[in-house]
């Protein structure tokens, strides 16, 4: 058994991320992903991530410059919604907003026959044409959110500036991560079968520390953020 080690509060992060450099090794990361690469490893102590998350083609940059100016970011779950880091969310003219409970959101998915998750995609986009919001969505629970976010950019009805598409889960979840991939918008995905709130969450915290450096520079502790 390995001796227990002794460390303050406030250094346990800083050293998970130099365990997660240590054992990647001699892999080279690319330098704009390697931060939301290391955060979904920290999250989920999950090596496979490093080869099953998915950056379209500057990604990284479109993203920030969405957060950056104030987007609002879309939630699948109150468990994302709570793992964000909504200070640093408002301070950039932003905020986080999850359908999922709302009564009316209840009412349209009983009406259409479809999910709570397909009705807040919806609202969200409903929302956005009314007040010209830059739109992140988030979704780590419900693949029917990310299909009926792909039904709805086929119909010109929502432009999302960054789809986080990351499910957990084995009916539609493969397929759906996939419609978003082939639609050609901007996304980071989790292929495969895994994911969850807490990587949807922590996805867009990566990004956002990426932006605010001085929540940023605390991890990684080797300038790699």
């Amino acid at each position: 058994m390995k001796e227990i080690m002794k460390i303050s509060p406030a250094e346990i992060e800083k050293k998970s991320f130099e365990i997660i450099t240590e054992e990647l090794g001699n892999r080279q990361l690319d330098p704009q992903k390697e931060p939301v690469i290391k955060r979904v490893i920290h999250t989920t102590a999950d090596f496979e991530y490093a080869d099953s998350l998915y950056f379209s083609p500057e990604v990284i940059e479109k993203a920030k410059d969405a957060l950056s100016k104030g987007a609002i970011i879309v939630t699948d779950t109150k468990m994302a919604m709570a793992g964000i880091n909504k200070k640093v969310v408002a301070g950039l003219g932003g905020r986080v907003e999850c359908f999922i409970a709302d009564d009316d959101v209840a009412k349209a998915a009983k009406t259409s026959g479809s999910t709570r998750a397909a009705a807040s995609v919806d609202k969200a986009a409903k929302l956005c044409k009314e007040e010209g919001l830059r739109l992140v969505y988030a979704v780590g629970n419900a693949p029917t959110a990310l299909i009926r976010l792909r039904e709805l950019m086929d119909e010109g009805k929502i432009a999302p500036e960054l789809i986080v598409g990351v499910p957990v889960g084995f009916v539609n979840v493969v397929q759906s991560k996939e419609l978003i991939i082939e639609s050609g918008c901007s996304c980071i995905v989790a292929r495969g079968r895994k994911g969850g709130s807490n990587v949807a969450a922590c996805i867009i915290n990566a990004l956002l520390y990426e932006i605010d450096k001085s929540r940023g520079e605390k991890y990684l502790g080797q300038g790699s953020i």
